[in-house]
């Protein structure tokens, strides 16, 4: 696998663009500099309502910059019922948009083209405050966990419709973050219906050891996200009460290279199974320290570089 297979891309994330109604989030524009000027070759949408929906404006933007729209985002309650109508609502606004954009490049080894709709679970302060503690962390029951499962299959079908791949994403803080409950979206998401996003940040986060992981469910990985983490941060979080988002506040997530995962055994199993396509890199933090993001996202790209990415 050369270089050429794989293009590095980034996420209003690493500018702490989570929250949409958060008054301290960069301006979209300034997201897309950034990104360009780190040398990036696109980037994901972000939230829903970050970037604007308006397929002329968004395109003149990419374009003048060189970038290109890799996947957008649904991050919301996949578990309850009465959810449902908001989430379809989304995945028609996010995937017509997507789907209308300049499409990104497809490499060799890429299973699906570009781009994708990543599917996350949040918004429970149950699981939120168990991020990263699985025997901690309630699960949901049987009719609970099919529910979400039926969302998830009415957003893949819908996203479908309007062209995306849809990517299941295992996410700290959320329904479905520990290894039973990916061994479960395994089983009960048809493969034609929907991927996986796997991230090396959150399985490693959430116990789980990221070679182990996506060699175990290479057969089902479309997409990919890299993130790092600092292992003293991390090791003072894990012993208090914290929200995920508070913690990637406080710098659990670091530039890659400088925390805990082994990038350079990633890249040689990568290069065994033959992974060709996008990966995004993401370093959650609060959007008020802004700082060093230009940096950090240098010098993330920077390692991977030189890694072989």
């Amino acid at each position: 696998m050369s270089q050429t297979d794989i293009t590095l891309t980034c996420a209003p994330c690493c500018w702490g663009v989570d929250d949409v109604t958060n008054p301290h989030l960069p301006a979209w524009e300034t997201v897309l500099d950034q990104a360009a000027a780190a040398g990036f070759g696109g980037l994901e949408l972000g939230p829903y309502g970050y970037m604007p929906l308006d397929v002329t404006v968004l395109t003149e933007a990419l374009d003048r910059r060189g970038l290109s729209i890799v996947a957008g985002t649904i991050f919301d309650d996949l578990v309850s019922p009465a959810n449902r109508d908001n989430l379809l609502r989304q995945t028609d606004d996010i995937c017509a948009l997507i789907a209308a954009l300049p499409k990104p490049a497809t490499h060799r080894g890429q299973r699906f083209p570009a781009p994708y709709l990543t599917v996350m679970d949040c918004g429970h302060d149950e699981r939120d405050y168990a991020a990263g503690h699985s025997d901690r962390a309630p699960r949901l029951d049987a009719g609970a966990w099919e529910g979400m499962m039926a969302n998830i299959r009415a957003i893949a079908t819908r996203a479908a419709d309007h062209g995306p791949r849809a990517v299941v994403h295992p996410h700290a803080g959320g329904y479905i973050e520990f290894a039973d409950e990916l061994d479960r979206v395994a089983a009960d998401i048809p493969a034609d219906l929907a991927g996986l996003c796997l991230d090396t940040g959150h399985m490693a986060y959430s116990g789980m050891d990221p070679l182990e992981t996506l060699r175990r469910y290479w057969d089902r990985v479309d997409y990919l996200h890299f993130k790092d983490i600092d292992p003293a941060i991390y090791d003072r979080i894990l012993s208090e009460r914290i929200r995920f988002f508070d913690a990637c506040a406080r710098g659990v997530m670091c530039p890659i290279g400088r925390g805990t995962i082994d990038y350079p055994a990633i890249r040689r199993l990568l290069s065994e199974l033959g992974y060709g396509g996008y990966i995004t890199i993401e370093q959650e933090r609060d959007p008020q320290n802004d700082g060093s993001i230009l940096a950090d996202l240098s010098a993330s790209r920077a390692f991977l570089r030189h890694t072989g990415f």
